[in-house]
């Protein structure tokens, strides 16, 4: 919704700014890699999943913008021969997403009612279809693309789609409610134009980077309630794939170390 309401500035910030760094890499002459994140709403609607061959039709000005950044770092690789690349990930979510993302914003909501807020959550639709993951898994698929010997772009997804109505019955179910009884929908919410299905496949990166997403549909709904709830009494150290990460609530301070 966001780009909808600053599309300067969302073209601007991710096109613009991928292209500096392209020039600072083009002129320094170093043995410097980059790898820039883009995202599966270059895609559009995809009823088939989309692999790194799909054309893109992006609906909305982030989507433009990805593009855009993503033909940017091919040009300059396949011009002047640099170490760049992209990610095209599907939705990545993390328990230090600020509330205006949706999956945190439902999960933060779920756990306040679950601790008797006695509020109502307001959506716009929660029938569209994403892939949903989980960022630190995500961040491990980025590192093995950087590791090739020579660099190209990857799909990063699970590979299963649900709705965001199935998402958010997973993360109120996972604090004992019936998500029926607390969400409203709200119209003002509503994008102009909106994804209604994105499926991804990420086989490539399965078979080349030997990498597969683990947290995916009601697993990771679950996790993020889990980390919530932990968050709810303070910092806290969490247990993710591969590593425990101290976790600080967005706007609490943290007296050790959080991200």
């Amino acid at each position: 919704m966001l780009s909808f309401d600053q599309p300067v500035e969302t073209f601007e910030s991710v096109t613009v700014g991928t292209l500096n760094i392209l020039e600072c890499i083009r002129y320094v002459k170093l043995p410097l890699r980059m790898f820039n994140a883009t995202s599966s709403e270059c895609f559009g609607d995809t009823n088939e999943p989309a692999n790194e061959d799909t054309p893109f039709r992006p609906c909305s000005p982030y989507g433009m913008a990805k593009s855009a950044a993503f033909w940017a770092v091919k040009t300059y690789r396949d011009a002047y021969g640099l170490q760049v690349c992209s990610g095209i990930l599907s939705n990545h979510e993390s328990p230090i997403r600020p509330e205006r993302f949706v999956c945190r914003k439902i999960v933060a909501a779920a756990v306040r009612i679950a601790n008797g807020s006695g509020e109502k959550l307001s959506l716009g639709n929660v029938s569209i279809q994403r892939d949903w993951g989980l960022a630190s898994e995500y961040a491990d698929a980025m590192w093995r693309i950087l590791q090739q010997e020579s660099l190209g772009d990857f799909i990063i997804a699970t590979g299963e789609t649900c709705t965001l109505g199935d998402l958010m019955g997973a993360a109120f179910a996972a604090v004992g409610l019936d998500v029926k009884d607390h969400v409203t929908i709200d119209e003002s919410l509503l994008r102009p134009l909106d994804i209604t299905v994105s499926r991804l496949d990420p086989r490539k990166a399965r078979e080349k980077l030997g990498w597969e997403a683990r947290h995916k549909g009601r697993r990771l709904a679950e996790l993020l309630v889990k980390c919530e709830q932990e968050n709810s009494v303070g910092p806290t150290t969490v247990d993710f794939p591969g590593a425990q990460i101290r976790v600080c609530p967005i706007g609490r301070p943290d007296p050790g170390r959080g991200i």
